[in-house]
């Protein structure tokens, strides 16, 4: 996503200063927990760290970029940067102690070492207790970074021992830019930074143009809830079930509605949409029928739609019981 630090500013400006800081003065942790939701750059931002650690030819804090160090880490074969990875549901203890056992050995090409545990939130406690008395004993000069959706799920000692830095959700605007650039239309790109903000899921979701299908079934759902209600659920049957197949796509799908209400609810009180950006006069029509109240209790609906859904509800049952009670707000 980023390469370097500057570039790495525009979109986490708080750990960049933090971390240039102790770059420049040499005074790295021998522990980071990294901690934030998925697509915020914990992973580059630990490559970023690590070629700044090994790079022999940076310029203050900035990497060179082209050195052996550099393109080995690039590549993902450095001999001294070490990756764990959760080995299916979990990161095991054999994979902590193989590592001790790397470690034990002297650096291929220094002393210095680095290694990054991605989703640590997801270690056993037989391995997080090994990760502890490896922290506990770093061999030196080492640093862990300990990447995680889920900082609370790490063991207290762990976090005790481990300098925490929290990274900030992407900025939108930021995001439908990156998208844009990527060759995303801008009603997709409006649609998915508003689902999510990683360029992975949005890689994803905008595979086999699913994104762009969704938003014309949830568009046509609405506006059919306002003009013609007697077709809704033939819609719900004839498009929403066959598109809206797995759980997490009919999660996006709720998602989606809620998205449309507060666009909404928005146009009621004379703000622009955020998301459905190209649908201001469908939106501006909607407002003239409906109350702050009556989107407020729809709204409402949709998140209980939501809880439903996790209780593995079926889904044609769950769907026209929502468009109801949209209707009868």
């Amino acid at each position: 996503m980023n390469e370097t630090w500057s570039e790495f500013e525009q979109i986490q400006p708080r750990v960049v200063q933090m971390l240039k800081r102790s770059v420049s003065k040499n005074r790295l942790a021998h522990a980071y927990l990294f901690e934030g939701s998925k697509g915020t750059g914990k992973r580059e931002m630990a490559l970023l760290l690590a070629k700044s650690f090994f790079c022999k030819e940076k310029s203050d804090v900035e990497h060179c970029g082209q050195c052996v160090d550099c393109i080995r880490i690039s590549h993902g074969n450095h001999p001294d940067v070490h990756i764990i990875e959760p080995d299916g549901l979990s990161i095991k203890k054999h994979q902590v102690e193989h590592l001790q056992k790397e470690f034990t050995y002297r650096g291929v090409e220094s002393s210095q070492k680095v290694y990054i545990v991605n989703e640590a939130d997801k270690m056993t406690t037989s391995a997080a207790n090994s990760l502890l008395k490896f922290l506990e004993e770093p061999e030196s000069p080492t640093i862990a970074i300990l990447l995680t959706e889920k900082g609370q799920a790490i063991l207290p000692t762990i976090q005790s021992r481990s300098q925490q830095i929290t990274f900030s959700p992407l900025n939108k605007k930021y995001f439908i830019k990156e998208l844009q650039e990527k060759g995303v239309s801008e009603t997709d790109s409006y649609i998915l930074a508003s689902l999510t903000t990683s360029f992975e899921q949005a890689k994803s979701l905008t595979d086999s143009d699913w994104i762009a299908q969704a938003r014309n079934v949830v568009i046509q759902l609405m506006r059919e809830l306002y003009e013609r209600p007697n077709q809704v659920l033939f819609t719900v049957q004839d498009k929403w079930l066959p598109l809206f197949k797995e759980k997490h796509e009919q999660e996006y799908g709720l998602d989606m509605i809620l998205l449309w209400l507060r666009d909404l609810l928005y146009t009621q009180v004379g703000k622009d949409a955020e998301t459905f950006v190209d649908q201001h006069s469908q939106l501006q029509q909607q407002a003239l029928s409906s109350s702050q109240e009556k989107i407020s209790k729809s709204m409402a609906a949709v998140i209980g739609a939501k809880k439903y859904l996790q209780a593995n509800v079926n889904t044609q049952l769950m769907m026209e019981k929502l468009l109801l009670d949209i209707q009868e707000g």
